[in-house]
């Protein structure tokens, strides 16, 4: 069984599109999955349109944080709650489709983690930047490199999740923490080129500055961490 996590804040004009999209893949692709939305505290109407989902198709299922924990809580959160072997995860802002997960599967035979590598990134250029300094940085900090690191399409073992789980990061280092997991553990990893779409509706919340400012405190205990191993 393959468990397909959505983390979702403030996406009322995508959840449908985002989980139709899911359940689409699984039947064209004749996957056993679950489509798993996590709810981060939305302000808007994204939860009861998740929860409408999932009343409709058992496949769906709805994880609701009462309050924002940030995107890292969510997808560890999604990801806790999957019951299948392998477990994927992509944003719910339908830059991504998941028929993408298609060019990821054929190398989980060989590899317990795959992630993708958008191929032409369709985000305003200032947030290109902004992920070539945090590429950066966080080489620089953690000695980890990952070209696109915060690509949000990736699948892997379930047993591989419980090797790396996140312990410390919330919000946007949470990727960073999963590919440290995966160096301390030596566990081998595999990336792949996918398409990357327009963001159409919503507002991205990446580079709000109470969301800067929890990554360097993350990054801090991260580095600790880094020491002790």
């Amino acid at each position: 069984m393959l468990s397909i996590v959505l983390p979702c804040f403030n996406e009322e004009e995508n959840i449908a599109a985002t989980v139709q999209d899911v359940l689409q893949w699984f039947d064209t692709s004749k996957h056993d999955g679950e489509a798993i939305v996590v709810d981060d505290g939305s302000r808007d109407q994204s939860g009861r349109i998740a929860d409408e989902l999932a009343a409709k198709d058992p496949r769906v299922r709805v994880v609701h944080h009462e309050v924002n924990r940030g995107y890292g809580a969510a997808v560890r959160s999604g990801c806790d709650a999957a019951k299948g072997d392998w477990i994927g995860f992509m944003d719910s802002d339908r830059q991504f489709h998941a028929q993408d997960f298609e060019k990821l599967i054929p190398f989980m035979g060989q590899y317990a983690f795959v992630t993708g590598l958008r191929q032409k990134r369709a985000d305003p250029f200032i947030r290109k930047v902004n992920a070539k300094l945090f590429g950066a940085l966080v080489f620089l900090i953690l000695g980890v490199w990952v070209r696109d690191i915060n690509c949000a399409l990736k699948i892997f073992t379930k047993e591989t999740w419980k090797i790396i789980r996140p312990d410390y990061s919330t919000g946007a280092l949470f990727n960073a923490e999963v590919f440290l997991g995966l160096k301390l553990n030596k566990i081998p990893w595999k990336q792949i080129p996918v398409s990357h779409y327009p963001r159409e509706f919503g507002t991205q919340t990446g580079a709000k500055p109470w969301v800067i400012f929890t990554m360097f405190i993350e990054l801090a205990k991260l580095r600790i961490r880094k020491k002790k191993k």
